[in-house]
């Protein structure tokens, strides 16, 4: 088969929509291995830092951006007419939730459109962005089909789950492993060459369904154990427990235990979201998922508690919420990342502004934040002590002197176990 050589000679040419945490790191993984890599991206700016060689991601390395620029295997644009000339078009892009926590599709539908409008015999198309089981069969495979060519003889199509984790040093897009389903033998064996090419070790699965369903499986576990972890720390608090201390204690068991920790709230991508996927499609099947359900309610909840042990760390000093200075440190949603995506941070800014505290925060990775009212710069580390009534520990990026927080500061509040080890009238743990 023509594409299977052109794959395997890397001759192909490799097209990728959506530029972002996902779509660069592979694009750009792709053109050092010596593809022909275009990346499609309806943000103008990407774009164009692209083709001016520079990286805007955190775990893509500029240089690695420029050479592959420099070199022709690498190239960017907004043009999606280009898409026609692709051997493969890999789909990165976003699936948000809708306010109802409905799965919102609309940038896979786009994305798929752009495909179907320039798609042409001989192509493989593969989705990556995280979804529920089901999507590629019925809604990008019939949408692909429309124009008269057929999955499996024309053109192929398969689903291989993104599984990228943000600021990770020991792994990264080559060493993760990679889950490839095809809507076909032929479509799962071009997918699993594709991805063999560049990512050292590739699982092949039976369907697109499981490939979707794996993806699910990964996020709704870790969800569902930081939510009985979340649950553990409310309830040892009532107790006078420190569920740090426990979780260590735990820890040493050699066999039937994994440690998950406590924090202030779910963030990123992907594990605040994909369970609503995973439950949204069982609904449609009659099935309720009260147990993934359940363990959203409890994360959801996390940054109201974190307010209100800000509350009664306040108290300890006869002050309240209402007109105190309250300093965040770290805002992204995880440690030594700049992402902010559904960072708990936000929801405990959001809560505190209402009940009338004035705000500030440090965060080298996020120099500004804008959100609902609030429109704050981040205060370098040395800045942000004078005047300040309590300090919060939200995100505990590496770069923070968290024994230097613990004297500077009348309250902390630590929701990530930063100052472990570290006691004081003036700490307040999770």
């Amino acid at each position: 088969m023509e594409l299977k050589e052109r794959i395997r000679s890397r001759r192909a040419k490799i097209g990728v929509i959506g530029l972002g945490y996902v779509g660069l790191p592979l694009a750009v993984e792709f053109a050092i291995e010596g593809f022909d890599v275009t990346g499609f991206d309806v943000d103008a700016w990407k774009v164009g830092e692209i083709n001016a060689g520079r990286s805007y991601i955190g775990d893509v390395k500029t240089k690695d951006v420029a050479s592959t620029v420099a070199n022709g295997h690498l190239r960017a644009t907004t043009d999606m007419s280009q898409l026609h000339d692709m051997d493969v078009v890999d789909i990165c892009v976003p699936t948000p939730l809708r306010k109802t926590r409905d799965p919102d599709l609309s940038y896979v539908v786009q994305a798929v459109d752009a495909t179907k409008a320039y798609l042409r015999p001989g192509q493989l198309v593969i989705l990556e962005s995280t979804t529920y089981p089901g999507t590629t069969d019925e809604v990008v495979q019939p949408a692909l089909q429309e124009g008269g060519l057929k999955v499996g003889v024309d053109f192929f199509l398969a689903f291989s789950p993104e599984r990228v984790d943000p600021g990770n040093k020991s792994y990264h897009t080559r060493t993760i492993p990679k889950v490839v389903g095809g809507t076909d033998e032929i479509s799962t064996e071009l997918a699993s060459d594709l991805y063999g090419s560049i990512i050292n070790t590739v699982v092949p699965v039976s369907s697109t369904q499981v490939a979707e369903m794996v993806k699910l499986l990964e996020n709704t576990f870790r969800a569902v154990n930081i939510g009985l972890v979340n649950e553990i720390a409310l309830m040892s608090h009532r107790m006078n427990i420190d569920v740090w201390e426990v979780i260590d204690a735990a820890s040493t068991k050699p066999f039937g235990f994994m440690p998950f920790y406590p924090g202030p709230g779910l963030g990123g991508h992907c594990i605040p979201i994909d369970p609503y996927y995973l439950s949204w499609k069982a609904r449609q099947t009659g099935f309720e998922c009260r147990f993934i359900e359940l363990a959203g309610h409890i994360n959801a909840s996390m940054p109201t508690f974190v307010v209100e042990r800000i509350g009664e760390a306040l108290n300890t000093v006869r002050k309240s919420i209402n007109g105190s200075r309250v300093h965040l440190f770290g805002v992204a949603y995880k440690k030594d990342v700049s992402d902010m995506r559904e960072s708990p941070a936000l929801d405990i800014l959001e809560l505190l502004h209402r009940r009338g505290a004035v705000l500030s925060y440090s965060d080298p990775h996020v120099p500004k934040l804008r959100h609902a009212d609030l429109n704050l710069c981040s205060v370098p580390e040395s800045q942000a002590a004078d005047g300040i009534d309590c300090a919060v520990i939200c995100t505990n990026h590496s770069v923070f002197d968290y024994p230097s927080i613990a004297k500077r500061f009348p309250l902390v509040v630590d929701t990530r176990n930063a100052l472990k080890g570290v006691n004081g009238d003036n700490v307040f743990r999770l």
